[in-house]
């Protein structure tokens, strides 16, 4: 790994796997010092990205374990996309989240979404601890872990 870059295997994982599943797509690799990302563009990337976005991020926790493998690489944050799921399925969760902090406050209890990954509970409670007026937290166990939206107490 130490004669090839970061971006170059990144570049070959993805390769492999869009081979592997007969998909036609074009990938672009974007780097920075703080993320690295792979950017699958096509037609019918629905079989990369999976029910759910399963096979997506199975494919970016995979490449982070293969990126960050050597103690000594660089950190940085590793991201699969694919024709624009990362932003449409961030913008569903902050809709369901709108959703949550409205029913809470004017129901005045808690209100549970679905199940989702941590990264997307990461994201939903960064969303609303800006949005305010509501509390957020985590239960359940993995894969059914949640977020809850409590309404703050008057």
């Amino acid at each position: 790994m130490a004669d090839r870059t970061q971006e170059e295997i990144f570049q070959d994982l993805l390769e492999h796997i869009v081979q592997g599943l007969g998909l036609e797509a074009k990938i672009e690799i974007e780097s920075n010092d703080e993320a690295l990302v792979g950017t699958l563009n096509g037609e019918d990337l629905g079989i990369f990205i999976g029910r759910h976005g399963q096979t997506i991020d199975a494919v970016q926790h995979l490449a982070q374990r293969i990126l960050l493998a050597d103690p000594l690489t660089e950190r940085r944050r590793i991201v699969v996309d694919a024709e624009g799921y990362r932003a449409r399925r961030r913008e569903a969760l902050e809709k369901q989240a709108d959703q949550a902090a409205i029913d809470a406050e004017k129901f005045g209890r808690a209100v549970a979404l679905d199940a989702m990954t941590a990264s997307e509970r990461k994201h939903v409670h960064e969303y609303l601890r800006e949005r305010g007026g509501v509390d957020t937290h985590s239960e359940g166990d993995e894969p059914e872990r949640h977020l809850v939206v409590s309404p703050l107490p008057s």
